[in-house]
Formats: C-alpha cells, structure tokens, sequence
C-alpha cells in the first residue's frame, strides 16, 4: 500500500503523538509511506492532478520515535503524485490551523475530497469530517447516549441555559486541547459572563449538562470502522483523570491516563453509534466518555494511542494499519 499522512506541518510533527506511531506500524508492515503538510500540495495544470511535495519515512532497526520522526524531517522533499496514493489518511488538526493559519483549516477536507473522488481511500472521510470536526456532530446520534446541550452565540441564551438545567459546561464548538473549557455551577454562578465572553471569541459556544461522575475524568475509546478496537483482547481505552481542582481531564492540561475495564455500559453506547459511524466513512475516531454519556466524538486526528502502548505494553496501531489495507484492497 502506498500511503500519505496528511498532518498540519512536517516540521512541527511531535514524534511521541498518535500519527507517529501508526506511520512507525505501516513502514513496519511493508508498506511505502510518505509525509505531506498542509502547504506541500500543487494542482496542476489540465486535468489538475494533485502532487505534493512530501517526505519518505523509513523505520531502521534500533530506531526510536524521536529518531524515526527525526529522520523524516530531515530528508529532502521529493514530489509525488498524489492521484496515485493507495490511501491518504488524514491526520491535520483544522482547529489548530484557524486561528493562526486560516487558510488552511479546511484544506485537509478538500484535498481529500478531490482524491476521494479520484479513487484514493481517504480516511476518515473528508465529506463527512467537514461535520464531524465540529462538536455538534453529536447531536446526530441518538439522545439517549449524549447529554443535554444549546449550541448558542447569545449569552443569554447561555444564562438561560445554565439556570435550567444547573450545573453544566460550556466550550467553543470548535476546539480542542482543553481550551477555555469552563464549569458553571448553575443559576447565579458569579463569572457567568467572563466565561461565556472568553467561549464566544472562539465562535459558537456548546454548553452541556454537567454529566455524574465528571469530576473524576472521562474516559477516552478508540473505535475502528465502528467497533470497539482491540488487541490481543485488550481494548484501546482508558480513562482522563483530572490533576488537582481543573474539571478538564485532557492529557495536555495536566491530565493523566489510568487503565480501563470495558463494560456493559461502554458497549451499549458503541452498538448505539456504530451504524452511523459506518454510514459516515469514520473510520477511526475517539469517542470521550463519563458515565453513560458521550461528551465529545473525536473524528479529527484522535490522539492518545501513546497512553495505551504504555498502560498495557500494547502496540493497536498495527491493527488500524491492517484494516486500512484490508479498506484500500477492496476498492473497485
């Protein structure tokens, strides 16, 4: 197979994160694969045929993370045609590039529209990642397994909101990494307007019903073409456990991984979201978690397969690998 990452900016990657590992398992399995930023591709003249300037990742023995991603970065870039890629996985983060970058926040979708159309397998799929990127894409499943939430840019509507349903969390539709995150007690919470102003710069706002348990963390689970991913019977999940008095559970605000046992619960929300999963072409995604709600799909460049490899001394990231060959095989 011949295989593209599709990432923000190759210069930038860090080499302990998700994307670095699953290109370390499909050099490893045999397969030729190649770094392409966000502001590497051309289309061409004619019938527009996409190229990119990209950069080749090969794994050698003795390698580590750090050098594997090292040695990507320093090779120069060689142009390859794009239209003949086995598959093109895409793993840019839009949110990042929004503000700083504005161009190229979408870029990632319409490339991998155009190659979509051209054959190429394009992972997860990009007409459906332009919905799911944003945190309303949850409200698509069914009720039962999400909680209450107001997608608003009227701060009163956000009062309203809080007084009713009382303890709850707002956040910007669109972000990530913990980023102004806020918890509201309920009807009175003295900082209401701080928080709500500070959400609002980023856009629209989602506030959502405080859900049991949240205190304690949430629990992050990896799903592959609609199911719970696994590996040696081990499940690719574990839970967030905020550090001191900060709610957010994000391993980039301070938070920490802890094992996780995968019960009846978590199984039933995954049959519930499986189906539509599917239908949407997202082929891996990480679905946050607490109690038996569903806070947050991750559909964009799912982090935290480092938290599995070493809660577990487990590598899920061949399996993703093979699934996407298996994919790509059985196009017409």
């Amino acid at each position: 197979m011949r295989l593209a990452f599709f990432v923000n900016d190759v210069p930038t990657e860090i080499d302990e994160y998700t994307t670095t590992r699953l290109a370390r398992a499909a050099v490893q399995g045999g397969h030729e694969v190649w770094y392409v930023g966000v502001g590497d591709v051309d289309a061409g003249p004619g019938d527009g045929e996409l190229t990119a300037r990209a950069r080749a990742a090969e794994f050698q023995e003795g390698d580590t993370l750090e050098t594997f991603m090292e040695r990507i970065k320093e090779r120069d870039a060689e142009r390859i045609v794009l239209d003949e890629l086995g598959a093109l996985f895409l793993r840019n983060e839009s949110i990042d590039d929004l503000r700083d970058r504005s161009w190229a926040s979408p870029l990632g979708v319409i490339f991998g529209q155009l190659l979509e159309a051209r054959g190429v397998t394009v992972v997860n799929n990009p007409s459906a990642l332009g919905r799911a990127t944003s945190k309303l894409y949850l409200e698509e499943f069914p009720a039962k397994i999400r909680p209450r939430s107001l997608v608003t840019r009227d701060p009163e509507a956000i009062e309203r909101f809080a007084a009713e349903v009382g303890h709850c969390v707002v956040k910007p539709l669109y972000g990530s990494k913990g980023r102004n995150v806020f918890m509201i007690e309920g009807q009175g919470e003295a900082n209401l307007a701080q928080m709500t102003e500070a959400v609002l710069e980023d856009g629209y706002a989602i506030a959502q019903e405080f859900v049991e348990g949240g205190e304690d963390g949430d629990a992050r689970i990896f799903l592959l073409e609609g199911r719970l991913l696994e590996c040696d019977g081990k499940p690719a999940a574990f839970r967030r456990v905020p550090t001191g008095n900060d709610p957010r559970a994000n391993i980039s605000t301070g938070g920490h991984p802890v094992a996780l046992e995968i019960g009846d619960t978590e199984r039933d929300i995954i049959e519930a979201m499986s189906e539509k999963l599917v239908a949407d072409g997202m082929f891996f995604v990480g679905i946050d978690v607490i109690g038996s709600k569903v806070v947050e799909i991750n559909a964009e460049s799912p982090g935290g397969l480092q938290s599995i490899e070493r809660l577990y001394d487990l590598d899920v990231c061949p399996t993703v690998i093979d699934a996407l060959e298996r994919r790509t095989k059985s196009k017409p």
